[in-house]
């Protein structure tokens, strides 16, 4: 088997204490890259995403992957959430540090009405 990066190590521990800790609650998955943030809500239950929010639009250059991008990402995130009937996650920042963009989008939600 070869040897995990860092960031699978992490991201691995990480979900392992989700699944510990979630009580069925839905998760709230980040991702981020060079050039975007995705968040999505899903139902690890059902296996089904629930809603789901990034900075990939079409057409709109002026959005990217900075702290302002993600707090954007979380406000709208939260607002898809509410109008699915959903209050209280489980934050999974996968192999991500708690920090800069995941954090922005992270307080931008709690911000929205997500609680987690």
């Amino acid at each position: 088997m070869a040897k995990l990066s860092l960031f699978e190590r992490r991201r691995r521990r990480v979900r392992t204490a989700l699944k510990a800790r979630s009580g069925g609650r839905p998760r709230l998955s980040v991702h981020r890259s060079g050039r975007h943030i995705y968040a999505q809500i899903i139902d690890d239950a059902a296996g089904r995403t629930l809603a789901a929010a990034s900075t990939l639009v079409k057409g709109d250059k002026s959005i990217g992957a900075n702290v302002d991008a993600a707090a954007k990402v979380g406000a709208e995130i939260a607002e898809k959430a509410k109008a699915a009937g959903i209050t209280t996650v489980v934050f999974d920042r996968g192999g991500f540090l708690f920090h800069g963009r995941v954090k922005a989008l992270a307080d931008a939600a709690r911000e929205g009405g997500l609680e987690f």
